[in-house]
């Protein structure tokens, strides 16, 4: 973290702190469903408040495309915040346009309060990163603090031209999400092996290509593997495949060679004929798929070679799973690598960095999400980093 100041590097005590959150959490009929992300803002709001600081939160939330749309007020978010918090939460109903009344609230609030100010997404300056809106929101406290890494990947007005107009600091789970992150491809343990999974090359052509020059080995798996499979002209049934992108996988495998990456693809596969939850399936070698059938999941010899690989390794970063996750028995061989990983976690044999939402649930499902080194919720901006790309809202922390 030496590129980046942290809570450890201001007093507090007093001060009113703008806190960059992510409270853009899945609500339902007005209740909010899945509180991780609040969870992780509670540290850092606590170590705020309990010095008497003044924590304001600032976050988007949806997208009501630059206008107040109350379907998109943070209102709503506020009793999660209060009851992850364990005491009171105050809403301002923030007017981006002129702050003056949200000053004043903010001003005449009590010494350790909680804030939370209406969407930032209300006004078009936020997602334009207009630098009068910044200027706006700073003049609204003494200190930015930015604890949403998940909004980190957009140069949004209150993720990156406020963090150039404040004193500036990563909160504790910006903090930890960046060191985790030094650990899986910064500075990490070598070798390093990356699982890459999902539906389709395409989307991941750029995380591939940065991967084959940070790692030693490179796990391709999903329905992706069966377009690389396809390149090396085997049959791959009906499965989903982007058979146009044939010479692509050729070139990345190409690419890998020359890098001294080893690219492992699956020796068999699981095959159904029917894309359904249970549906009838059996076990074929890669080379002999059925072609009336598709590839659901990754096969035992694959599951074993995977392991294989995880056990010369020091390091693992992870974004994708392995097959069709979301339905029985197709999520064995995810569930079977997360679960390895997880021990090999826990026995002190390896680092694991593993984010994604797709990847995210599948370790829930199989029961190991707090069990490996580090589990990114950051979605978009987890999948840049792994891509090499610079993230706007963090290169803003960084000290001159």
């Amino acid at each position: 973290m030496a590129n980046f100041k942290t809570l450890d590097d201001f007093d507090l005590a007093g001060k009113r702190v703008l806190l960059r959150a992510d409270l853009n959490v899945p609500v339902e009929n007005g209740k909010v469903t899945d509180a991780t992300r609040i969870e992780r803002l509670i540290p850092t709001i606590r170590e705020i408040t309990k010095v008497g600081g003044k924590a304001i939160l600032l976050s988007h939330f949806g997208r009501p495309k630059g206008k107040v749309d109350k379907a998109f007020t943070l209102e709503t978010v506020v009793p999660a915040v209060a009851d992850q918090l364990g005491h009171p939460v105050g809403f301002i109903d923030t007017d981006w346009t002129d702050v003056e009344q949200a000053r004043k609230a903010i001003d005449s609030a009590p010494e350790g309060s909680t804030l939370v100010l209406e969407n930032t997404r209300f006004h078009p300056g936020e997602e334009e990163n207009d630098l009068e809106l910044a200027k706006r929101m700073a003049s609204l406290g003494d200190i930015y603090v930015n604890d949403a890494f998940s909004a980190a990947h957009r140069a949004h007005a209150s993720t990156e031209a406020i963090a150039r107009l404040l004193p500036a600091a990563a909160g504790r789970a910006m903090q930890a999400e960046l060191e985790a992150l030094e650990k899986g491809l910064g500075q990490p343990k070598r070798p390093v092996i990356a699982i890459v999974g999902g539906a389709k090359v395409s989307s991941k052509i750029e995380l591939l290509e940065n991967l084959i020059h940070k790692v030693e080995a490179l796990v391709i798996g999903g329905a992706m593997a069966n377009t690389f499979v396809h390149a090396l002209g085997l049959g791959v049934g009906k499965s989903l495949c982007e058979k146009d992108l044939a010479d692509l996988a050729n070139t990345i495998m190409a690419k890998a060679e020359a890098a001294r990456c080893a690219i492992i693809l699956p020796i068999d596969g699981t095959v159904a004929w029917h894309f359904e939850a249970d549906a009838p399936h059996r076990t074929y070698g890669m080379d002999a798929i059925d072609p009336d059938g598709m590839i659901l999941d990754v096969g035992p010899g694959s599951i074993e070679r995977i392991k294989g690989a995880i056990d010369e390794a020091g390091t693992l970063v992870w974004n994708g799973p392995l097959g069709a996750f979301e339905m029985n028995p197709f999520d064995h061989g995810t569930t079977e690598i997360a679960r390895y990983v997880a021990a090999r976690t826990k026995a002190g044999k390896l680092v694991s960095v593993a984010g994604g939402g797709d990847t995210v649930a599948a370790l829930a499902k199989a029961g190991v999400k707090d069990n490996l080194t580090y589990v990114s919720t950051a979605g978009g901006a987890f999948l840049e980093w792994m891509e090499g790309k610079p993230l706007p809202g963090v290169e803003a922390l960084k000290q001159g």
